[in-house]
């Protein structure tokens, strides 16, 4: 009988890790969203047969890609968009930002929410609802969420002129988006609203993913642990498996900066908006975010967690409006 000595380094080297235990359902996610249940492999290789070259079984024999691989994440969201979204055409510049889309999705569901806690629990849904995604990028990714959701139209607004090409490339190879998404290039690199939102143009929600990080170098360290986190080794080359130019990445000031810009200039757009809204990725800026939507006077304001594995985020939302101008506002546009 063998006794019960420890594993020889061969042993320890050769057995097969014990397979995991997964949730039924990813319950941080909000409960409307497609997500919540673990990658279907099978059926989205169904749907999207390139898919199948860059889908392995991993060492706990589960079906899995490598999403350090910029490829395989790329071909990851063609498949997710084109099952649950039916977007049959979707591409995007080379390196530029491929965002995981449960996460993005899981942003469209949490401020439909918050329409609709303002309309008796009942989230407004139809062309009547005009959203202005500021930053859009190159992916396009939460006007086609909005809109295959809830029906929503939306403004797309960029700094970056080839974001705005691949976008409409994006809009123009899907027709049935033809009159629900247009894309506008902000010619103001540091305004938001100004040269965008148009004369007596009223938009019932604003989202934005903010650049997170304040330098090129910082936003390259963090592509390195992000690497080391997902390969579980040492990684010196930044290779971004989502992707990313510099204006997605990093900005002066990072993302509490961009923000509380932000916020500032809503104030001079004040009646043109009811929920302004915005990802806030790090909680430590949540102190000078507020302080800046005190400074200007917002009547409301809104902190929405979310979770995602073992990230956590947020969304902050604030309105000008008070109770009487959204009484209005709803029985006016979305009655």
């Amino acid at each position: 009988m063998r006794s019960f000595e420890p594993e020889t380094p061969f042993e320890s080297k050769h057995m097969k890790p014990e397979k995991r235990e997964h949730p039924a359902e990813k319950t941080r996610l909000n409960p409307r969203n497609k997500h919540r249940e673990r990658y279907d492999f099978d059926l989205l290789i169904n749907c999207c047969p390139r898919l199948k070259q860059f889908v392995f079984l991993n060492q706990f024999d589960d079906k899995s890609i490598d999403f350090a691989n910029p490829l395989a994440v790329k071909m990851l969201n063609t498949a997710l968009l084109k099952q649950y979204y039916n977007i049959e055409n979707w591409d995007i510049s080379e390196n530029y930002l491929c965002p995981p889309i449960p996460g993005r999705a899981d942003y469209i569901h949490y401020v439909a929410d918050l329409l609709g806690s303002r309309n008796n629990g009942i989230v407004p849904i139809g062309r009547k609802i005009k959203c202005l995604d500021i930053g859009i990028g190159a992916n396009c990714v939460y006007p086609l969420i909005g809109n295959a959701e809830y029906g929503w139209t939306f403004i797309g607004s960029d700094i970056d002129p080839v974001s705005i090409e691949s976008a409409s490339r994006i809009v123009e190879l899907n027709p049935f988006l033809k009159n629900s998404i247009d894309l506008r290039l902000q010619k103001k690199r540091k305004s938001f609203f100004d040269g965008i939102i148009q004369k007596d143009e009223l938009f019932d929600l604003t989202v934005c993913n903010p650049p997170f990080h304040a330098s090129f170098a910082e936003a390259q360290a963090g592509t390195i642990r992000k690497l080391n986190n997902l390969r579980n080794q040492k990684s010196i080359k930044p290779i971004q498996n989502f992707g990313g130019q510099s204006t997605e990445l990093w900005c002066e000031g990072g993302e509490v900066k961009f923000i509380c810009d932000m916020i500032y200039e809503s104030k001079k757009n004040s009646a043109s908006c009811f929920w302004f809204s915005t990802l806030v990725s790090r909680e430590s800026n949540l102190k000078s975010v507020y302080e800046a939507l005190r400074k200007v006077e917002a009547t409301e304001m809104k902190t929405i967690p979310m979770g995602q594995g073992n990230k956590m985020s947020r969304i902050v939302a604030w309105t000008f409006l008070n109770a009487e101008n959204q009484w209005n506002w709803i029985n006016i546009r979305w009655k």
